[in-house]
């Protein structure tokens, strides 16, 4: 009997002690963070309801008492630059501590991949990285999640830049803060919530859509439950599958007939490869999908030790000529099959691939001109049009993604964030909104001041035009998504306290992932330094004054020349050209047919010209996917931005965000 009172005396003992749950924090704040100096500073966290909590740093102490809810916040007054001190957060059972904590200056990095992407990755990583400690440099990774409604907190470690930890940090924002060091010598932290291949929407909360008429409806159709995501996605794809090729194939055994050059296949739908293929037509699909071509040989061509080559595959393929199978690999290899004498004839020939992808992107993913087949006096190329037919669809392709509906990047990564003390944002992306151009000049905007209104400030909101890149072969001729989504991106500079660093210069015709993240890095910083910090640039040009490049201001036509105006010459316009020439400039008249033109520099003001046009009405500047080769800069090396002086159509004015 004794024995039971004692046990249930500890239990009793047990109950009231975990009747009070442990004080904590959002999970923004650790050891090793970041504050920011010279603003007031909130922290945050839950507690048992009623709970009285004590805040403590740098000779300020703070109460709060936490809400019905648990939550409790405290501000602790502004602070100059400095530290390291220690943040504790004491409550009636527990004290969390955290030391190593520096106030400086906090900018979130945010946006798709080439934000995502780290310094390992980027030009002169081995080097970058050797010398990369700068303890006064931290890095918070957000980790990637996804969710219907606001969440409260994040998952996430803030890290002390050094040569072991800065591989992993975002390229673009370790140069920004290095830079940013370097001007303004005190500590920088990055908050970096990232998230390659995502659209502004899935960004942007559903109460500043829903205020816009224009995207409200495609709000109103998100799902209240990850269940009934999955539900519909079964659904979507079903009825996508019915209507392309009247469903999945009956048996096990059909599929394997695909590689036979004699079936029909005259209902197979047509997808460019390589290419992934939930952007070819089959979006969030994993499973396995069957891709054929035929080629015809001419006569006389020599076949012999010839090799079928083909880059990486998404995720693994079984590939097969003639029907016969000739090769297999899995993951990114570069596959190199050889064909077996005589396999090849002139006339008539059918490649098929078989690829399997379990997860995210799928297809033959490699470059255009490593597809083809080859020996050592012919090449034919395999690159472009390629039949397909799905054969399975795995569970996954039901699973949501960042991109499934909107608002899912702001409720898990960004909201939890909030009011976390910052300076500012830099943010690069809009390589998945180019479809979608015209629209992100209105989707652009409402995202940046949805953030400032949940922050409560201004703040500088700082971003990075798209670089040169060979989307789609995009031009003034055939109409370019990528010229008109970095229009939207400039026409977004009308929003006060902005700034965008201009990349056409250093980008990658054929990698939409430049390697260069130093210079966009650089020049971000220097807009910081001119809209964040203008007080500590005064005076000096490389800074404040000249953050920019040459920005067209207005044209005036002088008989068959039109003599174009800009903005931000900073000391001068320039041609970067051995011989001094300026490319990228395109001329015409009311035909609207483009041609390219003579320009020349004459004060701040580029006088341009072409045979071909008479009686010019319009010019253009960089308005291409792949714009690399303009050359306009101001004497301080900020690129000029590309633009257009015509408001003629363009070819993604019809396309909305569903």
């Amino acid at each position: 009997m004794k024995g039971f009172k004692r046990s249930a005396f500890l239990i009793s003992l047990l109950a009231i002690q975990t009747a009070f749950a442990d004080v904590r924090v959002s999970h923004v704040f650790g050891s090793h963070m970041v504050l920011q100096r010279r603003k007031p500073v909130p922290v945050w966290g839950w507690a048992d309801a009623g709970e009285k909590v004590t805040v403590t740093f740098n000779n300020q102490t703070k109460t709060a008492k936490a809400g019905k809810d648990g939550k409790w916040k405290v501000v602790l007054d502004p602070m100059e630059a400095g530290g390291p001190y220690q943040l504790s957060v004491a409550g009636k059972k527990n004290t969390v501590a955290f030391n190593d904590v520096l106030l400086g200056e906090v900018w979130v990095c945010s946006g798709q991949s080439n934000m995502e992407w780290q310094l390992q990755s980027s030009t002169n990583a081995k080097e970058e990285i050797k010398a990369a400690n700068y303890p006064q440099i931290r890095h918070l990774l957000v980790k990637k999640a996804i969710s219907l409604t606001p969440q409260d907190d994040i998952e996430g470690n803030w890290t002390v830049c050094s040569p072991e930890t800065a591989p992993y940090f975002t390229a673009v924002g370790y140069f920004f803060a290095r830079q940013l060091q370097k001007e303004l010598n005190v500590p920088i932290g990055l908050i970096n919530s990232s998230w390659g291949g995502t659209h502004s929407e899935t960004w942007t909360s559903r109460d500043a859509f829903n205020q816009n008429d224009e995207f409200k409806p495609a709000i109103s159709k998100i799902p209240a439950t990850y269940e009934e995501v999955i539900e519909k996605g079964k659904e979507r794809t079903r009825l996508l599958l019915e209507k392309q090729q009247g469903g999945l194939p009956t048996t096990a055994t059909e599929e394997w007939t695909w590689s036979d050059p004699s079936i029909n296949t005259d209902q197979w739908k047509y997808m460019n490869q390589p290419g992934d293929w939930e952007w070819g037509g089959l979006p969030t699909l994993d499973g396995v999908v069957w891709f054929r071509r035929d080629i015809t040989i001419p006569e006389g061509t020599n076949l012999k030790k010839m090799t079928l080559n083909f880059g990486s595959v998404d995720d693994r393929d079984s590939t097969f000529v003639n029907g016969q199978f000739v090769g297999s690999a899995k993951g990114m290899a570069v596959r190199s099959y050889p064909i077996p004498e005589g396999l090849l004839k002139p006339g008539r020939n059918v490649i098929a691939v078989r690829v399997v992808d379990d997860a995210g992107a799928g297809g033959i993913v490699g470059k255009p001109e490593q597809f083809n087949l080859s020996n050592d006096g012919t090449t034919i190329p395999l690159a472009g049009k390629w039949q397909y037919r799905v054969a399975s669809v795995f569970p996954g392709s039901f699973k949501p993604g960042p991109n499934t509906y909107a608002t899912q990047l702001f409720n898990a990564m960004i909201y939890p964030l909030i009011p976390y003390a910052i300076e500012g944002v830099i943010w690069y992306q809009g390589e998945s909104n180019a479809g979608r151009a015209y629209q992100y000049r209105k989707a652009f905007p409402i995202m940046i001041q949805d953030w400032r209104q949940r922050w409560g400030t201004a703040f500088p909101f700082l971003f990075v035009q798209l670089a040169s890149y060979n989307s789609a072969n995009g031009d003034s001729r055939r109409g370019s998504s990528w010229a008109e989504l970095r229009e939207a991106q400039t026409m977004t500079l009308q929003l006060p306290n902005t700034g965008m660093a201009v990349t056409s210069d250093i980008g990658e015709s054929n990698d939409i992932h430049p390697k260069n993240k130093l210079d966009v890095g650089k020049r971000l910083a220097a807009e910081a330094m001119r809209v964040a910090y203008s007080e500590s640039a005064k005076g000096d040009a490389s800074l404040g004054n000249a953050s920019r490049g040459p920005m067209f201001e207005k044209m005036t036509i002088d008989g068959n020349r039109a003599i174009i105006s800009f903005q931000n010459a900073g000391s001068g316009l320039m041609a970067k050209d051995k011989y001094g020439y300026l490319k990228g400039f395109e001329i015409a008249g009311s035909d609207q047919k483009f041609y390219y033109a003579k320009a020349e520099i004459q004060g701040n003001s580029v006088v341009v010209h072409a045979d071909s046009v008479a009686t010019p009405v319009a010019v253009r500047y960089g308005w291409a996917d792949d714009n690399g080769e303009v050359n306009l800069y101001n004497k301080e090396s900020f690129p000029a931005v590309p633009f257009r002086t015509d408001t003629w159509k363009g070819i993604t004015e019809a396309a909305k965000f569903d």
